[in-house]
């Protein structure tokens, strides 16, 4: 099977970053306005209620799937023209397992790509957001 395609949830991709912040400051940030434009879109606000609605500036659509203060978000997205629904996930954890270190670990994934193609999209599109996510937050 190649890389990225997995029998349950089609192509997929995940991304990481070790972040020189706390974990309560790159969760409040990621959960916060400014992080959710950068990872979901512009204009989107988001209710820690599973099947809480969204729309993003650009029409981006989806609901909460499951979200866990200070650990992981997991929303639908579907953007305005595309023809199907991913699940995007993210999720913060303290760096090396050491709950009361400076360090954390930022990631995201996504699942229900259509193709390779799009893996290969995302994977960029989530390397970026993870630049500019550790640029805000480093000031």
């Amino acid at each position: 099977m190649p890389t990225g395609l997995t029998k349950d949830a089609g192509w997929q991709i995940g991304v990481s970053r070790t972040l020189d912040a706390p974990l309560s400051v790159v969760w409040d940030f990621v959960s916060g306005p400014e992080g959710l434009a950068l990872w979901l879109g512009p204009g989107a606000t988001l209710e820690a209620a599973k099947g809480a609605r969204y729309t993003t500036a650009d029409g981006t659509v989806g609901e909460v799937r499951g979200y866990r203060s200070r650990d992981r978000i997991r929303v639908t997205h579907h953007p305005r023209g595309q023809e199907h629904t991913t699940t995007v996930q993210v999720a913060v954890a303290p760096a090396g397992g050491d709950a009361s270190g400076g360090r954390t670990v930022l990631r995201f994934h996504q699942e229900h790509l259509v193709d390779a193609a799009e893996r290969a999209d995302r994977r960029e599109h989530w390397r970026s957001v993870l630049s500019a996510v550790a640029d805000a937050i480093s000031g």
